[in-house]
């Protein structure tokens, strides 16, 4: 009888998450439930890649849904090149995202009008107004920047990784990252500061 509680994990469950990540891709050559602890460990970071770029629910679970069945699919090929796991689920997941726009033909990312900020202090309707404003001016500039740099911004705030991941995923040394990164930080504030905003 199911009383709304999970069942306990059994030792098979355990014994998958106990493994290194290497392990694992080893033993899911042969064995899709090792895939499946793969998929658990790193989904959700996929997901909020894949979303932000394309900016629905629907679409990003797609995308993500083909991310990981073109992985799967693709195990046996999969080498270790000293960089994580994840930063090949990245590079398919990209490849992905880039052919969705080029068949929508548009680049959209998700309003930070949808996103509601844990925390955040009760604002009068002018300060909502100018806020929603602003957040709407910097996803404008954001979308202006070439796909690399939307790319490490969504990396960066979206995923919250560090500079050295951003560049496993993205074929770049860390320094090369922070020089980017200072680039497109440089680049937004002209782009914001030439159409008002200070």
């Amino acid at each position: 009888m199911n009383n709304g509680e999970s069942a306990p994990p059994t030792a098979h469950d355990r014994r998958y998450k106990e493994l290194t990540e290497s392990q694992l891709i080893e033993l899911a050559r042969t064995d899709p439930e090792a895939f499946g602890e793969l998929y658990l460990r790193h989904v959700d970071r996929i997901y909020n890649y894949v979303y932000y770029r394309v900016g629905n629910v629907a679409d990003a679970e797609d995308l993500t849904a083909h991310t990981f069945h073109q992985a799967l699919g693709n195990i046996g090929r999969y080498e270790d090149q000293g960089v994580p796991f994840v930063a090949w689920l990245y590079r398919i997941a990209h490849n992905l995202v880039a052919n969705y726009h080029r068949s929508h033909s548009r680049w959209k990312l998700t309003s930070l009008d949808d996103l509601e900020l844990a925390g955040r202090a009760a604002e009068g309707p002018e300060q909502s107004a100018e806020a929603r404003e602003r957040r709407r001016a910097l996803w404008s500039a954001i979308r202006r920047q070439p796909a690399e740099r939307q790319q490490l911004l969504i990396l960066k705030f979206a995923n919250r990784m560090s500079n050295d991941e951003i560049g496993q995923v993205m074929g770049r040394t860390e320094s090369s990252v922070k020089s980017l990164y200072f680039r497109t930080l440089k680049s937004l504030r002209a782009d914001l500061e030439a159409r008002g905003w200070h």
